[in-house]
């Protein structure tokens, strides 16, 4: 049976890595649907967030823990993603990492970067991937060594995101160069948009066993009230309608059809 990652709620954060360089992930709510998470390092003690759309959770869930937070990483521009940047800043003198390619639209960051650069949280290591469609310098951060990627608005679980800024043939791109990732390479995307994604996904896919069989886990999971995410991308490979087009232009009419999807 196909099975979905375990949910990290609030008060038990995943645990990922190797031996001693195990790193923890927290997921925080935040506005109606986005997720911002924490991820701290306990050799170093560094803790960075990724995509803040607000500071106060943030800020409380730190402090909760005892974690100093060192670093913010945006994916991208969009308000629902730096919009606690400032106030974040200014309560820890953080240094903020940004995508070089929308540097005019990030008015808080310390530090660009692109794809083929690196970034590091204390000892871990994460490599920045371009990943532009959704907007025109979205990135992704990498973590080869402990399985993970966070990947913003571009890759949701049964999903990509909308195409706002960039084109279908771009996020065809993005999901043949995420596809390649191990399939035990954990996803943490920036929303809660799984049920929905996979409502559409069984009328693109209406004869996809394991898109049928992991529906029937989410609605489960969506009644009790639990996240749907992390993913994986071994399950994208599987049942995300998006990963799975064989063309870009495939790819287009699938999200042009979602776009339009009332299911």
């Amino acid at each position: 049976m196909m099975k979905a990652p375990g949910p990290s709620a609030l008060g038990k954060p995943d645990r990922i890595g190797h031996n001693a360089r195990m790193i923890e992930i927290v997921r925080i709510p935040a506005l109606s649907d986005n997720y911002i998470w924490l991820v701290h390092e306990p050799i170093s003690g560094e803790t960075v967030v990724i995509d803040p759309a607000e500071a106060e959770p943030v800020l409380a869930e730190a402090k909760a823990r005892g974690w100093s937070i060192t670093q913010i990483w945006n994916t991208h521009w969009h308000p629902d993603h730096v919009g606690g940047n400032a106030a974040i800043k200014a309560a820890t003198d953080c240094a903020i990492t940004s995508p070089e390619a929308e540097r005019d639209r990030i008015a808080t960051f310390d530090t660009t970067v692109k794809g083929g650069d690196v970034v590091h949280l204390g000892l871990i290591r994460a490599d920045v991937i371009d990943v532009p469609a959704h907007t025109a310098g979205h990135i992704a951060y990498h973590l080869p060594e402990e399985q993970a990627i966070f990947v913003g608005d571009t890759l949701f679980a049964m999903g990509c995101g909308r195409l706002f800024e960039g084109t279908a043939e771009q996020m065809f791109d993005n999901m043949a160069r995420l596809a390649v990732l191990p399939g035990e390479t954990h996803v943490y995307c920036a929303h809660e948009y799984t049920e929905s994604n996979g409502r559409y996904a069984l009328v693109a896919e209406p004869d996809n066993l394991a898109l049928a069989e992991r529906m029937e886990q989410v609605f489960a999971m969506r009644a009790r009230g639990e996240p749907t995410v992390p993913t994986t991308i071994a399950l994208e490979r599987a049942t995300n309608p998006f990963m799975r087009a064989r063309s870009a232009e495939e790819l287009a009419e699938r999200r042009a059809a979602k776009d339009n999807f009332r299911g």
